[in-house]
């Protein structure tokens, strides 16, 4: 039963499939083959509408392309990854030892201070909100910013601050700040307050605020005298800056040839919101030559640690220098306990016979010259009281008064005394170009001047014992002129805390000075208060003030919001880092 009926199916849908496409030929038969001959008399009417059709197409595209400009720019937007090659090594992200460039780079990027400057070189707020001085000057209470947060989501508050100074005044902790906080008094009364009692007043007080702050739940469990070798230091490190830690990568086993990548993520919690790039990676080289053969090859997004710009970068058309003014010095400082140097009329012939505006015209970047113990501009600075002329008959009428004799050979002596001595630099191409033409111009005026060029290494070890007797260097000033440490007879003595009185001046006008000038807070009084020193310090001339030093920063093509500016320290690039772009797209222009 079932074959027939199965049988009768199959025939029924073949019969039905037949019909219909007989059926469909039909239609095409009927609406399309029969209808060909007509389109030959219309093929004009329909070539013209697809022509049109085509044209209109074509216009609105090129339209489009040329108004593009009006309504789209190219223009700089957030992404990449920035790279940043450095000479040096890693060694701590903990900004309580941070002293080499590396860790500098490192610890600004991932740690905040309760201060900063802005654009303007002026301190501000950084972590902190306020500040109020008592009317002694000798209380600063700071207030914190709401909503702190460290990398790991727990709160900033003021017991980290007060758990970052206690450390640092702990000589167990052996932290190189702990010099410049001695004898100082903290509290913490609430979570967003913190004061500082000094022992006196103290009005730069502030501008010592801008070093790192770091996380009490993190480290409180940590011995003082381990925090040094913490593994926080180099392993796991936790910040509150615009940069968290991601990993390090140490390649090479050659200590002459090793690099290390530090790689940093952007910080979802930064105060002033997360940052515009992906990625920030710190390249550390030991290598000079392959730091810059991968800034040249392009690996690199900028280059930190050079003191010129290198032959073979000069055709690199992507290359963007910056000189970023320091608000330093370079001095040739003459010891003054040296027997010649001892001269004030020695001293004073030194000085008149170096040409500066020359010394300055030899150097590969533009920059602003030294005339004084302060800085042009700067607070309390008197244009009238800095160290006299270029002038070369002063220069040797100066030595004639004091007795020295020109010889046959050129040089002077009074008695058996050679008028001569050292002059202690650094063997790099700018100092010892300086230092050359001072050599030069000295021995014009019948002054032998033996050079002494050492290395970064053994340079730091002969300044820190004055073993020299003049010495070509650089010192940082800051935005604020007290400049007691540089310049105060009790900087001389080896138990000071730095020893950075490195002519060995001592005046009593100038020391009265210098010690009311930095206590008092009126701008207008401290610059009366200073002015004995200033006084002082030209008719003594124990140092020959040259030129404000600059930092030097290369870049593979521009950068959004980086510019060249006036920077207290070489960290201080990083100013405005949450900001920086690296990346371009065309961007609609808001109409």
């Amino acid at each position: 039963m079932n074959k027939p009926r199965f049988r009768r199916s199959i025939t029924q849908g073949r019969e039905q499939a037949f019909g219909l496409g007989a059926r469909t030929e039909k239609i095409f038969e009927r609406y399309l083959f029969k209808r060909l001959d007509r389109l030959k008399s219309v093929r004009r009417f329909a070539f013209g509408w697809m022509l049109l059709i085509g044209l209109s197409i074509a216009g609105v595209l090129i339209q489009t392309y040329n108004l593009s400009g009006y309504y789209q720019t190219v223009q700089a937007v957030s992404g990449g990854t920035y790279r940043e090659g450095i000479l040096g090594t890693f060694s701590t992200a903990n900004p309580l030892y941070a002293t080499n460039n590396v860790d500098s780079t490192v610890t600004r990027l991932m740690f905040n201070g309760l201060y900063d400057y802005d654009a303007d070189n002026k301190l501000v707020g950084d972590l902190a909100d306020s500040i109020k001085v008592s009317p002694n000057g000798v209380i600063y209470t700071v207030k914190l910013k709401p909503n702190l947060k460290w990398h790991d989501g727990t709160p900033l508050t003021s017991a980290d601050v007060l758990f970052t100074y206690q450390s640092i005044q702990n000589p167990d902790a052996q932290s190189p700040l702990r010099s410049s906080y001695q004898g100082i008094t903290l509290a913490a009364p609430d979570v967003q307050t913190i004061s500082f009692t000094l022992p006196s007043a103290l009005a730069s007080f502030p501008n010592t605020l801008t070093n790192g702050i770091v996380p009490k739940h993190l480290l409180e469990k940590t011995p003082p005298a381990e925090l040094r070798t913490a593994d926080f230091n180099t392993i796991s490190p936790v910040g509150s800056g615009p940069f968290k830690w991601q990993a390090i990568q140490v390649s090479g086993s050659d200590p002459t040839k090793a690099q290390e990548q530090i790689a940093l993520l952007p910080s979802e919690s930064y105060h002033a919101g997360r940052p515009k790039l992906d990625r920030f990676v710190i390249h550390a080289f030991a290598d000079r030559t392959e730091l810059i053969e991968e800034f040249n090859d392009g690996s690199l997004s900028g280059l930190s640690g050079l003191s010129n710009v290198p032959d073979n970068l000069v055709k690199n058309t992507n290359l963007q220098s910056y000189n970023l003014m320091l608000t330093a010095g370079t001095y040739t400082f003459f010891k003054t306990t040296h027997p010649v140097l001892a001269s004030q009329k020695v001293r004073q012939a030194l000085v008149q016979g170096a040409d500066q505006a020359a010394i300055i015209g030899q150097l590969s970047y533009p920059t602003k010259p030294v005339k004084g113990p302060l800085l042009g501009g700067q607070l309390a600075n008197d244009g009238t009281l800095g160290q006299p002329k270029y002038d070369v008959v002063a220069a040797k009428a100066a030595l004639d008064a004091d007795g020295w004799v020109t010889g046959s050979d050129g040089f002077r002596k009074k008695g058996d005394q050679p008028l001569t001595f050292g002059l202690l630099a650094t063997d790099s191409s700018e100092f010892k170009t300086v230092a050359k033409s001072l050599q030069k111009y000295w021995k014009d005026i019948g002054v032998k001047v033996n050079l002494r060029l050492l290395g970064p290494q053994d340079f730091q070890n002969a300044l820190s014992f004055h073993d020299y007797d003049a010495v070509l260097y650089g010192i940082s000033i800051g935005t604020d002129p007290d400049v007691f440490v540089y310049w105060d007879s009790t900087q001389v003595d080896i138990r000071s805390a730095n020893r950075l009185n490195f002519s060995e001046y001592k005046n009593a006008s100038a020391d009265s000075a210098l010690e009311a000038g930095r206590t008092r807070l009126d701008p207008a009084l401290r610059t009366v208060k200073y002015k004995p020193f200033l006084q002082a310090w030209q008719t003594d001339l124990p140092a020959l003030g040259l030129y404000q030093p600059r930092i030097l920063y290369l870049t593979n093509g521009n950068i959004a919001g980086f510019e060249e500016q006036t920077i207290n320290t070489s960290t201080d690039r990083f100013r405005n880092v949450h900001n920086w772009m690296i990346r371009e797209a065309k961007v609609t222009n808001p109409r």
